[in-house]
């Protein structure tokens, strides 16, 4: 039972490095059937800790052990007296400084267990110990102390607590442990955190002291730190303190850990000249570091570099063709992140071919044509000297044209400066002024284009005249048959009636109507000429004569029938044959197909009339000239 306990004692203090002991439990030391057994060599410990000294003894049959009585005394001494006890079960006979500090391991001394823990160690607890038991023989008071002593020896302390340092991750909350140094029930030491070189308590999130028995007499003291870490705590210091009786203090600091990353960031001048080099880096705060890997696909090449935690990429005599997109990738922990970087390489070339001035009339065209990137300001010195202008600026591309007109009635230069500027530099041309003298051929080419369209219109005219003066004749000939036949018809029908009898029943009308008829006869050839004048300008109204027919004298056939019927055609009176020829021949000479188109109506409607007499009472009136002779 006794090894079981020293055994269990032992390793824990030992497991903690709270106890050391330079050998073992020597071999005992006996007088007269007594024994005890002490450690040999020296016990070392550490101030502000706890200490055992292991001991067990045995005793000669008869005698009893009550309790046990330690001293502190040099070994010189052959009798410690009772100003030397530390320990003692009267509480009264034990030493001021020592009251409290020592535990006896097993207080069942028939187990003859003697060991003692001595708690809150100060160098002055450095020295010789030695015991006497207590106890009855033959049931009479009595006990033993023999010579032998252990030795302790108490140095600075130099064991540290305990901090657990888990993995921390930015915004993950983490909790630290800190536990003191020894397995002592003696005083409980005071544990605070402090955050790197400012001496700062932390007392946020700290938790209280915490004690754990881990057997009667031994305890473990600890306490914990809960905090929420970011990239500031990185590599940032944390100190957990402990604090013993007498000012006594030890403590660990531990280097934070913590993992995090932040965006990647490109470094270095992202516009470059032709000829000149491109240095980016791109640089990624993280823990762990990061893979950091330079990419870019462009018809020159693909471009790799990877580096970690920082990677420069260098090209050297840059081009047009290196501009373009450069990607920056970082993987941190198996996560990973782009950052994007237009490249812009600048070129600039002189004024091109194709520029140039042209002066037309009074109007002056230049055109100066560039190009770069970024494309380039054209500019024209000698405007300062003129007020009316006009200046053009297409760009396409990299290419810049550029188009000035100035109006001006004199110019007394013969070249105008292009100035063509651009970041990498500058170019001055003087174009030389052309003279436009196609302008005056297409003016010659106008007139003789206008020339001959004048010709064509001419002869154009002159044959539309031409069928038109045609078609005239044409038409006035078959007029003038139209005619004539007519006038042979009506001297015809004249004939005839002048063979008959009289056909004006008093003389006088008949002399009056003459008259009348001479008249209309006149007006007839005047409204012939008239009409001949007007034939162009299209139809005109046909003028009619008024006939009485009743004047004429019938046979009795046609009178029973007809007794005097009056038309509202005119009257017509018997002339010499002479003077209606001369008539009619004037007249026919005028008339055109609207007096054939009137005889025929006025047969129509002779028709007409005779068709009615019949049917009723009126008296018929003859269609044609032909009916009328045949009834004389």
């Amino acid at each position: 039972m006794f090894a079981l306990f020293w055994t269990t004692v032992l390793f824990s203090l030992r497991g903690s490095n709270t106890y050391t002991a330079e050998s073992s439990l020597g071999r005992p030391f006996c007088i007269n059937g007594y024994c005890i057994t002490l450690s040999e060599g020296v016990i070392t410990a550490e101030a502000g800790l706890c200490v055992v000294i292991p001991c067990s003894f045995s005793t000669a049959s008869g005698f009893t052990p009550k309790n046990i009585v330690w001293f502190k005394c040099e070994p010189q001494k052959r009798k410690c007296s009772e100003s030397d006890i530390i320990f003692h079960t009267n509480r009264n006979k034990v030493q001021p400084e020592y009251l409290g500090r020592v535990v006896q391991l097993d207080p069942d001394v028939s187990r003859r267990n003697c060991s003692i823990l001595i708690n809150d160690l100060t160098s002055f607890d450095s020295g010789s110990y030695r015991l006497r038991v207590n106890g009855l023989y033959n049931d009479k008071p009595d006990g033993f102390a023999l010579p032998q002593t252990t030795t302790i020896s108490v140095n600075d302390l130099k064991q540290k607590p305990t901090v657990i340092n888990l993995p921390l991750t930015e915004g993950q909350p983490a909790t630290f442990s800190c536990t003191a140094p020894g397995f002592c029930s003696g005083s409980p030491p005071d544990i605070s955190w402090i955050w790197g070189e400012t001496d700062t308590n932390v007392t946020a999130n700290n938790t209280d002291l915490k004690t754990e028995n881990l057997t009667e007499v031994t305890q473990r003291h600890s306490s914990t730190l809960t905090l929420n870490p970011s990239a500031k705590h990185h590599n940032s210091n944390i100190t957990c303190k402990v604090s013993f009786k007498d000012s006594i203090t030890t403590e660990e600091t531990v280097n934070l850990k913590v993992n995090y990353k932040r965006k990647p960031q490109i470094t270095g001048y992202t516009t470059v000249k032709t000829g000149d080099a491109l240095n980016l880096s791109c640089n990624v705060e993280s823990f762990p570091p990061s893979l950091v890997v330079w990419t870019k696909h462009s018809p020159s090449g693909f471009y790799f570099l990877n580096d970690t935690g920082s990677a420069t990429l260098v090209l050297s005599n840059v081009t047009a063709e290196d501009s373009g997109q450069y990607v920056c990738t970082a993987t941190h922990l198996g996560v990973t992140e782009s950052v994007y970087t237009e490249v812009k390489v600048t070129w600039f070339s002189k004024i091109l071919e194709g520029s140039g001035c042209v002066l037309q009339s009074e109007l002056l065209t230049c055109v100066c044509i560039s190009e770069g990137f970024p494309p380039p300001t054209i500019s024209w010195p000698q405007l300062k000297n003129h007020t009316e202008y006009s200046v053009l600026n297409t760009v396409s591309n990299y290419t810049v044209n550029t188009t000035l007109t100035i109006y001006s009635k004199t110019f007394n230069y013969s070249s105008v400066e292009c100035h063509s500027s651009h970041e990498n530099g500058e170019a001055k041309e003087k174009l030389t002024v052309e003279q436009d003298f196609s302008e005056k051929e297409a003016a010659i080419k106008s007139k003789t284009i206008l020339g001959t369209v004048h010709w064509l219109e001419v002869t154009v005219s002159f044959l539309i005249g031409v069928l038109l003066s045609a078609a005239i004749c044409c038409l006035a000939a078959r007029c003038n048959r139209k005619q004539q036949k007519n006038s042979e018809k009506l001297e015809e029908t004249m004939k005839m009636i002048s063979q008959a009898d009289p056909l004006v029943d008093d003389v006088k009308p008949v002399q009056n109507n003459l008259t009348n008829v001479q008249e209309e006869t006149e007006n007839l050839a005047t409204v012939t000429e008239k009409s001949s004048l007007e034939f162009s300008s299209g139809p005109q109204d046909v003028l009619y004569a008024s006939i009485d027919f009743s004047k004429l004298k019938r046979n009795s056939r046609a009178v029973a029938k007809r007794e005097s019927t009056l038309t509202e055609y005119a009257e017509i009176k018997q002339e010499s044959k002479e003077q209606r020829k001369d008539s009619s021949e004037d007249a026919s000479e005028t008339l055109e197909d609207k007096e054939e188109d009137l005889i025929t109506k006025q047969d129509e409607e002779i028709t007409q009339c005779v068709s009615e007499g019949e049917g009723g009472e009126v008296e018929a009136v003859y269609s044609t000239v032909k009916d009328i002779l045949e009834e004389v």
